[in-house]
């Protein structure tokens, strides 16, 4: 090995083999990784999915998305009253199926009113304070998912204040409201 310019000559105990830091061993090192990440699931598990993405009203790569970064089923959506007025709601909400349908009214509006306008909803609670404190926060969103394990529920939302209530709730996951109401699916 004769030196280079830019390379010094190689030391005792160096086997002549490929440089480490190219391009061509971050590509390897970088796929070894993400295969090693992604597991291979047996097709009856992915099928199994699949069924389960369509009950909840969920394309699959969204299913996918929440069960990678929950590692849990999805047991029931909290839907802001922001999210529930963005076009296509309405169908959306019946397309959920086998999972809790919670609403959150965000002030001015009452959990009353947004029960009575949209009765697909099993329960309506008063949502946090828009970047209210972490404990009130956690509280209101507490109240509001009862009877469901936090790391199951998924916060469907529309107000740039809303994935933060994710964190403080303990919550599973946040989708944004164009996402799951989206039309097609």
């Amino acid at each position: 090995m004769g030196m280079t310019p830019d390379r010094p000559l190689a030391g005792i105990g160096h086997n002549g083999g490929p440089e480490s830091d190219g391009l061509s061993w971050r590509r390897h090192c970088w796929r070894s990784a993400r295969a090693a990440l992604v597991p291979h699931l047996p097709i009856e598990i992915v099928r199994g999915r699949v069924r389960r993405a369509r009950e909840l009203g969920l394309d699959y790569k969204t299913y996918a998305s929440v069960r990678a970064a929950t590692g849990h089923d999805v047991v029931a959506f909290l839907f802001s009253s922001n999210a529930l007025r963005v076009p296509g709601a309405d169908a959306g909400l019946g397309r959920i199926g086998q999972a809790g349908r919670i609403g959150l009214a965000v002030a001015p509006l009452t959990p009353a009113a947004l029960s009575a306008a949209q009765p697909l909803l099993e329960a309506s609670h008063a949502a946090p304070r828009p970047w209210g404190r972490f404990g009130e926060i956690r509280a209101a969103l507490r109240a509001a998912h009862a009877g469901h394990p936090a790391e199951g529920v998924v916060l469907v939302g529309d107000a740039p204040f809303e994935p933060e209530w994710v964190v403080a709730g303990r919550l599973g996951y946040y989708l944004p409201a164009a996402r799951i109401f989206a039309q097609g699916l």
